[in-house]
């Protein structure tokens, strides 16, 4: 077996519950099309203001997966 190649994309999730949900959401439908998924790392997270509570997050990340 040769050593793996990897491959990065950037991902925004959203949710109105959590961060780990925008996260979770984000994973769950990427690995719908993107096989072999391995690790991921947040790159900023940030979110809509009404009545003066969180409405909505987004969160996005780096993902990586390993090429077939």
């Amino acid at each position: 077996m040769t050593d793996p190649i990897y491959k990065i994309v950037e991902l925004t999730g959203t949710s109105t519950k959590s961060i780990e949900e925008a996260v979770n959401l984000a994973l769950e439908r990427a690995g719908q099309t993107i096989h072999n998924l391995g690790w991921f790392e947040i790159i900023e997270t940030r979110g809509n203001i009404e009545n003066n509570k969180v409405k909505h997050w987004q969160v996005t990340l780096k993902v990586g997966f390993t090429l077939d």
